[in-house]
């Protein structure tokens, strides 16, 4: 994986990016070149039209990344592909033409656009059907090696057997746990050179998962392995960046407090993020009133009550406020205001609330929460303080989640299903720290992004 302002991404998602930037650069030129021999006068050359080109690569890519195009399920099935690229070229013709609506000076012919994006989504799947599996395979996976053989190297053993991983296990190395979990495992005695046997592995990289690490730590192993030009990192680094989560099972005060991340103290990230909330959530709101106005009416009419309702959350640095939503529940939904987990087929919620909260329109009204500063477009999802209170007394670190601002999206809504359990709320939890630890404006732009996704292909709304 490579590191892109503080998040990783696959060398074969990057590769894959790069082919499919070139092949959106080739069907732009084919269409114009195409389309102007059809009319019988001169293409010109590329520099001219370079402008148009550019434009149409990156709305068309910007597509891709929104509808997960380049998810691990892409890299599997060309069926589950070729249904994303066809969205995708969908969305990038909407974008295009709003874009050429305001700036017409970079627009294609109409004939011109048929024409690239037809030969734009041909080439799309041929890609896909020529490099998918082969990128999507062991060949192009780190190789790694894991030192220990108990519970902590059999979940790298487990999570290298999931679809979509980027490594494989080359080989477990047993140093001496008295109850050996992986049974495969090579005892550590057993091997003359753990450097040479790395090496002969034809590893790049060493995970250290030892269950006890105080005065157990192989020094000598791991600094000649490191001269050899094999990586070396712990088993919460490395879960971290395989996982997109911070790991609570192995993680400890220490690493947070020493790892690199939560710089929260960015001015010109933070005056930014908070520049871009104040833009988008005017914009929504003056876009969406219609569709808000409307929806509130047919909530009024199926169901007696107010069309909105407002419920206090927990907010940045633990403050309480106050979230305003489109209610999708009866008004009896909570009997003498206990808070309740949101259940699959909830019987609270009312017909009209199951198609909003599938497609998000009952979080719109929180475009103003944001405006007035409480909450941001991207953050941990703000709770109720009574799930709060019994959260943080049953996972560690939960309260860390409160040192960022709120948001209406999130990296847990987009890579985990509403959650309604404590085991939910850990699996969340780990997403959290992630953006809290690696926040940067490009992990907002991409949950942006892919909150399309989410949208298009609601999973687990409740």
């Amino acid at each position: 994986m490579i590191r892109l302002f503080k998040h990783y991404v696959p060398h074969t998602v990057l590769l894959l990016g790069l082919v499919d930037a070139l092949c959106l650069l080739a069907a732009g030129e084919l269409g114009w070149v195409l389309r102007a021999r059809q009319a019988d006068i001169d293409a010109g050359t590329v520099t001219d039209r370079l402008p148009q080109l550019l434009i149409f690569t990156a709305a068309l890519q910007i597509a891709l990344v929104a509808v997960g195009a380049y998810s691990a399920a892409s890299f599997r099935s060309l069926r589950f592909a070729a249904a994303r690229l066809a969205v995708a070229v969908a969305l990038g013709l909407l974008g295009l033409s709003v874009i050429f609506f305001l700036v017409p000076s970079v627009s294609f012919w109409r004939s011109n656009l048929l024409y690239a994006l037809l030969i734009a989504a041909a080439l799309l799947v041929a890609v896909r059907a020529a490099l998918g599996r082969a990128l999507g395979s062991d060949t192009f996976k780190r190789r790694v090696v894991v030192l220990g053989a108990g519970a902590r190297a059999a979940r790298i053993v487990e999570l290298a057997g999931r679809p979509g991983v980027n490594f494989v296990v080359a080989g477990v190395v047993a140093m001496g746990e008295a109850r050996p979990v992986v049974a495969h495992a090579t005892p550590r005695d057993a091997i003359p050179s753990l450097a040479s046997h790395v090496v002969d592995l034809h590893a790049s990289e060493v995970v250290l998962a030892l269950e006890e690490r105080r005065n157990a730590l192989p020094v000598k192993d791991l600094l000649r392995v490191k001269t050899t030009g094999v990586q070396v990192v712990d088993l919460s680094n490395f879960l971290e960046r395989e996982t997109g989560r911070i790991d609570l099972a192995s993680v400890n005060p220490s690493f947070l407090i020493f790892s690199d991340g939560f710089a929260s103290g960015r001015m010109l990230s933070s005056m930014v993020k908070r520049a871009f909330d104040v833009a988008a959530s005017l914009l929504l709101l003056l876009l969406t009133l219609p569709v808000i106005l409307v929806t509130a009416l047919l909530i009024k009419l199926e169901s007696p009550g107010p069309a909105f309702y407002r419920q206090r959350r927990v907010g940045l640095f633990n403050e309480p406020f106050e979230i305003i939503k489109l209610r999708s529940m009866r008004q009896d939904a909570e009997v003498g205001g206990r808070a309740v987990w949101a259940a699959e087929d909830d019987p609270r919620v009312t017909r009209v609330g199951r198609i909003i909260r599938k497609i998000r329109i009952d979080e719109l009204p929180q475009a103003w929460t944001v405006l007035k500063g409480e909450m941001s477009f991207v953050g941990p999802r703000p709770e109720r303080p009574q799930f709060v209170s019994d959260l943080e007394n049953h996972l560690p670190f939960y309260a860390e989640r409160h040192m960022v601002k709120p948001g209406i999206t999130g990296w847990a809504q987009i890579n985990y299903p509403y959650g309604a359990s404590i085991e939910d709320a850990r699996e969340k939890l780990e997403y959290d720290l992630y953006y809290a630890k690696n926040y940067s404006p490009f992990l907002d732009l991409l949950i942006l992004l892919q909150t399309l996704r989410v949208v298009i292909w609601p999973e687990g709304a409740r």
